[in-house]
């Protein structure tokens, strides 16, 4: 439930088509819900515009069963992050409602559409490499799933720099751009030097020995020169989504 549904029930009430009984059966589990092994927070995205989202890697499908249901049973956006194959399986097996995005590792239900009234523009997405993809695509889905129109375009590293040139009017109209890298992770750097907005840049785990696991490529945009850069943990794409969304969402 979004500020959106509960301005619709409010007003159902002051116009007479809903009960007071009525609503107070759909707020009764306003602002938390208590189930076996989780307190879900249902006001969380009037508090701060996200919802709560779940972390899926250590929940076992049966947790986040039953968590799903919590917020369908709300009608409410679901999100579940870092959940495998097999897990996500059992988990739409009980719930075929949910939708699996094999790349991102993601469950979702509900996603929220886009709203001109509450978002400035467009978020971009851009990726060093394929083998970033997958930190790319966490983004592109939790930014969608949050109601931002958002444009991606992957493999437009710097070893080929020429390829993110093409891209220059997405670069210069976006409303906040994530950019994914890892080896070095110069790609950010690159793109703040080109444009106006603010950038998010996701340092990843891809590269060699002395990448040490995606911490070269964070150090790299840590240090970077290009004013209006921000950076997130290393292969974090939820978090750069869940900026670029509060960035992109009107005041």
């Amino acid at each position: 439930m979004n500020q959106d549904t509960i301005q619709e029930l409010l007003s159902g009430v002051q116009q007479g088509t809903c009960s007071v009984e009525q609503a107070l059966q759909q707020l009764r589990h306003l602002p938390g819900q208590q189930i076996k092994d989780a307190c879900i927070d249902h006001h969380r995205n009037l508090r701060t515009g996200t919802p709560e989202v779940v972390y899926g890697a250590s929940k076992s499908s049966e947790q986040i069963i039953d968590i799903a249901r919590t917020f369908l049973q709300q009608q409410s956006l679901f999100l579940a992050t870092r959940v495998d194959a097999d897990k996500a399986h059992l988990v739409m097996t009980e719930l075929p409602e949910l939708s699996y995005h094999s790349q991102a590792k993601m469950l979702t239900c509900n996603q929220q559409q886009p709203d001109p009234v509450h978002v400035q523009g467009t978020i971009a997405i851009l990726c060093a490499g394929t083998s970033d993809i997958p930190v790319a695509e966490e983004a592109r889905i939790t930014a969608e799933s949050l109601g931002n129109p958002v444009a991606s375009h992957y493999d437009v590293g710097v070893a080929g720099l020429h390829r993110l040139f093409n891209k220059h009017e997405l670069i210069t109209s976006a409303s906040a751009i994530i950019v994914v890298a890892g080896m070095e992770g110069a790609l950010p750097s690159v793109v703040s030097g080109l444009c106006s907005c603010p950038v998010v840049g996701v340092p990843t785990s891809v590269g060699y020995g002395t990448s040490f696991g995606g911490i070269t490529a964070l150090l790299g945009m840590l240090n970077s020169c290009a004013p209006g850069l921000g950076v997130v943990n290393i292969d974090n794409g939820f978090g750069a989504a869940c900026l670029a969304s509060s960035i992109n969402r009107k005041r």
